[in-house]
Order: structure tokens, then sequence, then C-alpha cells
């Protein structure tokens, strides 16, 4: 491979050998005139030096102003002056190898923007049709009753109150989604605050049990404790937040566990700081396939069974960003035909 095919050759080194070719030519040239034997060594010099000089001027002139063209097309900025000095004193001393780093470096971050930004698109055009599918649902629902009372049911003493009620249902179900959607979107925005205080995470699941007692009476399941997790802990956390993740997480539990089956929570002592509170069901369980999903907006593993059971599908969403608002983790852990465990973190405190 000659030095021509080198892929790092520098604007000096082809100057130098552009120069050395043309000024050895030309001395050899003088040599064939039967000139003096100092002229071929002074023809030599002089052209190498004017050759060297001039070629090197006019490809780093070159060479500059079309980095001086990359960059700009890089930052996307008008130039100020302080880039302008930048421009003219310091970018001239960058090698053509860093400033190819620096536009691989700038290709990569623009290649991970374009991916984030496909990955951001191909959310919003889910989201966007999940939605319009849970909206479309109470609201056709609605729809139907009203135009069936209007077709004449509403002097059907028989019909009119049922229809009516089934209409309330739906338009119920309607109201909670946006209070979720809304809830969801305060959180993110941080317009919520999280009020700190002390309690026991413990008895606060106590509460939630007693508070969804009948529900879980209806598919006549249990609702108990891991064995050897009853010590109380006192946790710091905002406690009407921390208590909406629990029944969350236990109303998911009595929706998609089996019937006769049985809810456990359990509280682990991390370390000195943290708490790890889990609650679990012996249900069907999740293929490992939707677990990095579980937790999106109105994203179900499950829909056909979804659309039965009823919820607004943002439940766990809002689990995550509850959890995620007091700068602590949320997971989940399933398998088919075993059962499903959702954990989350909380700060302790020796109170």
């Amino acid at each position: 491979m000659s030095v021509l095919d080198t892929k790092n050759l520098s604007p000096r080194l082809l100057s130098f050998i552009t120069a050395l070719i043309i000024a050895t030519a030309n001395a050899l040239l003088s040599l064939l005139l039967h000139l003096d034997w100092y002229v071929p060594f002074l023809v030599f010099g002089i052209t190498f030096i004017i050759i060297y000089w001039l070629y090197y001027y006019t490809l780093q002139r070159f060479i500059y102003r079309k980095i001086k063209i990359i960059y700009k097309f890089i930052y996307q900025t008008k130039a100020t002056k302080k880039e302008e000095f930048f421009y003219e004193n310091i970018l001239p001393q960058k090698s053509i190898e860093e400033v190819g780093e620096d536009v691989e470096n700038w290709a990569a971050q623009k290649k991970d923007e374009i991916e984030t930004l496909r990955a951001n698109e191909q959310f919003r055009k889910e989201f966007l049709m999940n939605l319009a599918h849970e909206l479309r649902t109470p609201i056709f629902s609605i729809q139907g009753y009203v135009d069936t009372l209007l077709g004449g049911a509403l002097e059907d003493e028989e019909v009119n109150r049922k229809f009516l009620t089934n209409a309330s249902k739906s338009i119920d179900r309607l109201v909670r989604l946006v209070d979720d959607l809304d809830e969801i979107s305060k959180l993110e925005s941080g317009k919520i605050p999280v009020i700190q205080e002390t309690f026991g995470i413990q008895e606060l699941i106590k509460d939630v049990y007693e508070e969804l007692s009948l529900k879980a009476k209806e598919r006549d399941m249990q609702l108990t404790f891991k064995k050897g997790t009853e010590r109380p802990i006192m946790v710091i956390a905002d406690k009407q937040k921390i208590k909406q993740v629990l029944v969350n997480l236990v109303e998911n539990a009595l929706k998609y566990g089996n019937d006769h089956g049985t809810v456990i929570a359990g509280c682990y002592e991390m370390d000195d700081r943290h708490v790890y509170i889990e609650i679990s069901d012996d249900g069907p369980g999740m293929a490992e396939e939707h677990l990095s999903r579980i937790f999106e907006r109105f994203y179900r593993a499950d829909r056909s069974r979804s659309r039965t059971i009823g919820g607004t599908g943002l439940g766990l969403a809002i689990v995550k960003h509850i959890v995620e608002a007091h700068g602590q983790t949320v997971n989940v852990r399933s398998k088919l035909g075993v059962g499903s465990s959702f954990g989350f973190t909380l700060d302790r405190t020796s109170v």
C-alpha cells in the first residue's frame, strides 16, 4: 500500500510529499539543462519551500472552510464573537482525526435522539389508540342506552330504570378514567406535592385490607401477611399516596387472582435505610414479555379478561408515578401458573 493510500494522511504530510515530488522533478529537469552544479540544489530548495507552503496553506484553508461548515451544521447556530474566536484560533489546531471523532460522536448522539423520538412516537401512537379505545367503550355504551330510551324504551317501566342504571355505570367509568388521567398528568408535572410523614406500613396495609374486604369476600379470597414480616416497621413517606399505591396493588391482585385464592403482603427490611413492600397473588401470572411494559398506561397483559373485569388500565401507571415521586423504585415478578408479585421500596425510620 502506498503512502497516499493511508487513511490518516495529514495535510502537512501531504504537502511535504507533494513538494518533495515537484521539487525533485524540477531539480532533475535542471540537471538535463547542464547548468552549474549548484543550480539543481537551489532549484530543489526554492521549489520545495514554495510548493510546500503554498500547497499547505491552500489545503489548510480549504479544509478549514469545510470543517467550519461541518461544525456550523453540527451545532446549528449562528456564530457569536466567542464562537468566531473558536473557529479562527482553536478549530484549526484540531487534526482531521479529532474532527472526525467529533462528527462521529455527533452522529451517534443524533442516532440516539432519532431512536428516542421514534420510540416516543410509537408510545404516543399506542397511547392515543388505547385512550380512544378506553373512551369509546363507555361512550358507545351510554349512546346505545340513551338512543334506545329515546326510541321508545323510556316509556317501558321494565327496562328504563335498568338502562339508566347501566348508562350511569358507564358514566362513572368515564369519570374514573378522566380522574386517573388527570392524576397522572399532575404527578408527572410535579403539581401534587409529596408530604412526608412517619407511619407504620403494616398498619396502613391493614387499613387497605379492611377497605377491600368486601371485594375479597365476593371472590372468597383471603388477605394476609407473609409469615415473619408482621413486626411493625416505621417508614417516612406520603401516607395518603402510599395508601393509594397499596389500594391499586391489592385491587389488582383481587381482580386478576384466582377465586378462593390468597393475597399476601410482605414487608422486608432491606438495610438501615430502606424497606421493601410486596403484594403477591397466586393467580395465573403473566408471561415474561409483558413485565417490562406492565406499568405503561393502558397496557394490559390479558386484554380480553381486562374488559370483563373493568378498570381504567391506569392503576399500575399511577403506582409507578407515585413511587418514583418518592425517589423510590417499583418492580414486578411473575410466572405463568404461579402468580404475580408487585413490590416497591420506601425509606424507613427508626422512630
